[in-house]
């Protein structure tokens, strides 16, 4: 009987924990994420399937240290910068932040157009028609209502799951490449090597740092309920990392097999898997592209609106009026208009907008690594809570091998 109300306890506690790493980790499977794993599966099958154990390691690596300094300070990961490295710094910081991010926003937005173009909808409807959408929905709200409305949009991923069943995979291939180690010879590939690196390099953004630990902040999250975070964290990293594998498995099983080798944008792959695995596959995967575009359209510019707010000493929040925090709603607002607007100019390049957004992505993470390495090693700021030797380890090892990919992956951009 004990036992069985312990658990319980425990299981009240995540619950009430739960939201923050599991949000964050699924938007990390936005139209960008989704354009690189289905390009995977349709290029190579399932023989870059190994990459994802790796990258769920670092998702939880990088992603409980902003949990924890989240829990721990009560402060955002901005705000430690500012405090910690002073204001000129932040400063900088946070205006290519507001750029790389501006990017971003943009390639969600070109997301959104695509998906609803699937169903015969025009960009010049579905584009102003979801930014109204999630300007009301985070305005209007506060932080309890907004973030159960994430926690659906991130269930909604298991569309993806489905539609990996219906295109009839071979699992046991799929199961053998997964934990399989690609040969030498695989290795001499130029665009093998490429697609590694940017299947690994699309995990972990500069802005999911900033952006989980406002929300642990805002949430509330302390010490006390810090393990059930961790747990949300590595579940979230965990289910993200699942709905990657199902959509390099489908474009493999479907894709690959019928020889469609080139993806442009995400919704290329839904319209390809129309004739091979029926309109069923279609459709979830086309409403999975809807969905996360439209949850990443949401997320990234309140994560900027958090960040700089936070980094240069402006209110901010979702439980503070438009009074309270005039900076934090006009940062937000203003990120959706502008990058809702340039997704409706005729003839702009959008696909080279989106890689852009990649590339600046990797300029950035490695200064944003940085900074979280020397912040949770600090003695006088974490307490009993910084990283002990065997966690730095590994700490540094993944944040050296994500940032040297991500270079990687920047310079191969550039040269493509």
């Amino acid at each position: 009987m004990k036992m069985l109300k312990s658990w319980k306890v425990r299981i009240l506690f995540f619950l009430a924990a739960l939201g923050p790493g599991f949000i964050t980790a699924n938007v990390d499977n936005d139209a960008g994420g989704i354009l690189t794993y289905s390009q995977a599966g349709a290029q190579y099958g399932y023989s870059l399937l190994w990459t994802m154990i790796p990258i769920t390691l670092a998702l939880i690596v990088v992603q409980e240290m902003c949990a924890r300094m989240g829990a721990v300070t009560g402060k955002g990961l901005s705000d430690l910068i500012r405090e910690e490295f002073g204001l000129r710094m932040t400063f900088v910081v946070m205006m290519l932040l507001v750029v790389v991010n501006f990017g971003n926003v943009i390639a969600e937005f070109t997301g959104i157009a695509g998906s609803m173009q699937l169903f015969h909808v025009s960009k010049y409807i579905a584009v102003p028609a979801a930014a109204a959408l999630v300007w009301a929905m985070v305005v209007k709200g506060d932080y309890k209502s907004v973030e159960k409305i994430f926690l659906f949009a991130s269930v909604v991923y298991l569309a993806y799951i489905v539609a990996g069943v219906l295109g009839r995979p071979d699992w046991h291939a799929a199961m053998v490449e997964t934990v399989k180690l690609p040969s030498r010879s695989a290795w001499k590939d130029r665009n093998y090597v490429y697609m590694t690196v940017g299947v690994i390099g699309t995990t972990i953004t500069p802005w999911m740092q900033f952006y989980l630990q406002s929300s642990i902040v805002e949430k509330g999250v302390t010490v006390r309920q810090y393990k059930a975070t961790r747990l949300d964290v590595i579940i979230g990293s965990i289910f993200t990392d699942v709905v990657a594998w199902f959509i390099v498995v489908v474009c493999a099983a479907t894709l690959f097999v019928h020889g469609v080798r080139q993806i442009n944008v995400p919704a290329d792959a839904a319209e390809a898997l129309r004739p091979i695995a029926g309109d069923y596959a279609f459709l979830l995967f086309a409403a999975g592209l809807f969905n996360a575009s439209l949850f990443a359209a949401s997320i990234l510019p309140l994560s900027t609106a958090y960040t700089v707010c936070e980094g240069l000493g402006f209110e901010s929040g979702l439980n503070r009026t438009w009074k309270q925090a005039p900076v934090f709603y006009w940062l937000y607002t203003g990120l959706i208009v502008a990058g809702a607007a340039v997704v409706l100019i005729p003839n702009f390049p959008l696909v080279s907008m989106a890689i852009l957004s990649q590339v600046l992505n990797g300029l950035l993470l490695p200064v944003v690594m940085y900074f979280m390495l020397r912040l949770i090693n600090n003695k006088e700021l974490m307490g009993e809570y910084h990283n002990r030797l065997w966690f730095n380890i590994i700490a540094w090892g993944t944040a050296a091998i994500v940032t040297g990919l991500s270079l990687v992956l920047v310079w191969q951009s550039l040269r493509g």
